[in-house]
């Protein structure tokens, strides 16, 4: 009987030039990983074409020495078979389709657990890109857009609470705005579902 060698000593034989290594995780990890993927999408050849997408990233991001994540292969693999299932929704505007008929009522949908699925997947990596956007702008632009958006605080509140005057909160509000909008083109990034 052959002992199981852990996903992280894989990983590490790979990176140092074994390519059965990776062959071996894409085995071990194939049925769950095509599961999760055919369970947001419904599609067969689209699942298959995500799934060997997916693998291209972490074979990208192994062969660049950017894996860190010790001892959790599995999660972080899900994660970016995740993102590329949310990249699909966005990037073909999708959302299934549904024509009334006598037998069917469009407001039958409103309770579709799949739709609310796909809509909170694509939201929360929405969300995800903006927090990491904001955090590259600069610290006083973050101060502010943070105040502004998330705290609700007026101008005035946010001069207050900053010691400065009401139009440099204005003037970092708008570089703020103008540095994100820029983060968004250069990082090809969709903010709407």
């Amino acid at each position: 009987m052959e002992l199981r060698i852990e996903d992280s000593q894989l990983v590490k034989e790979y990176i140092n030039g074994s390519e059965k290594a990776i062959e071996v995780l894409i085995n071990r990890h194939n049925a769950r990983l095509t599961g999760f993927i055919y369970s947001k999408l419904g599609d067969r050849e689209l699942t298959e074409d995500i799934f060997q997408d997916t693998f291209m990233k972490v074979i990208r991001t192994l062969k660049r020495g950017a894996y860190n994540e010790e001892g959790k292969f599995l999660p972080w693999v899900m994660r970016i078979a995740h993102n590329l299932v949310i990249d699909h929704f966005r990037k073909n505007n999708r959302m299934p389709m549904y024509g009334e008929t006598e037998s069917f009522n469009i407001f039958s949908m409103m309770g579709d657990e799949r739709l609310n699925a796909e809509k909170q997947l694509i939201k929360d990596q929405i969300d995800s890109d903006l927090a990491n956007m904001i955090r590259e702008l600069p610290q006083d632009q973050q101060e502010v857009l943070e105040m502004r958006m998330y705290k609700d605080m007026s101008f005035k509140e946010i001069s207050d609470n900053t010691g400065v005057s009401i139009n440099t909160a204005l003037g970092r509000m708008r570089y703020a705005l103008i540095n994100l909008r820029k983060l968004v083109e250069a990082n090809n990034i969709v903010l709407t579902n």
